[in-house]
């Protein structure tokens, strides 16, 4: 089994379509043999699930995630647990152990780009509304 992490200094990058690296790790066994730090080399939102692919991925670990990559990562087969913050490492031994606390829910906010099924919610967008109080 293997499992990928976004991964910025040791811990779970919470922005899956902007992350520079992912943390894949090899499970035999039902323990990581072994893991290495990989780089997307600015893959972009498009191109990461086609990454996971690559390198055969079975799960995927993340904090936010828009709905496109997560259709995108369903038909790949790659299961996925979003909504995860905190250690990497720490983050992967609790999946291991049945315990990872995660939100397949968990959609990106604010820092995305807007897709052909995007719909804004209550967040505005990007629009700031201060009711025309701020300056």
């Amino acid at each position: 089994m293997r499992i990928a992490v976004t991964y910025e200094n040791g811990q779970i990058f919470q922005h899956f379509g902007h992350t520079a690296q992912f943390k894949l790790y090899m499970v035999e066994g039902g323990a990581v043999a072994s893991s290495v730090v990989l780089s997307t080399n600015g893959s972009g939102h498009s191109a990461l699930a086609g990454f996971l692919v690559s390198h055969q991925v079975d799960a995927l670990i993340c904090g936010g995630i828009g709905g496109g990559a997560q259709a995108a990562l369903a038909a790949a087969g790659i299961q996925l647990y979003a909504g995860v913050q905190g250690d990497a490492d720490a983050a992967v031994n609790a999946l291991l152990a049945g315990e990872l606390a995660f939100n397949t829910g968990a959609t990106c906010d604010h820092h995305h780009d807007h897709g052909e099924d995007h719909t804004c919610g209550e967040h505005g967008c990007g629009e700031h509304t201060c009711g025309g109080h701020c300056h």
